[in-house]
């Protein structure tokens, strides 16, 4: 998971899962609870897929949330 994708890429990181921002990586303080709980339970759950793939070149997985 990674907020600075670019940084990611140069560095060689073969997966990448974006986040929000520096200081949230997994929230917005703006929005309700509710809200953070999903943005946050999908974005693990996207790398948690991640982590089972087996990729041979560097790959940006999607989020919806």
């Amino acid at each position: 998971m990674a907020n600075l994708i670019p940084v990611a890429k140069t560095v060689g990181s073969n997966k990448m899962v974006p986040t929000i921002s520096i200081p949230y990586p997994l929230g917005d303080p703006s929005t309700s609870k509710e809200e953070q709980w999903k943005l946050r339970y999908h974005r693990v759950g996207v790398a948690l897929d991640a982590l089972t793939l087996d990729t041979k070149e560097q790959t940006v997985f999607s989020v919806k949330i």
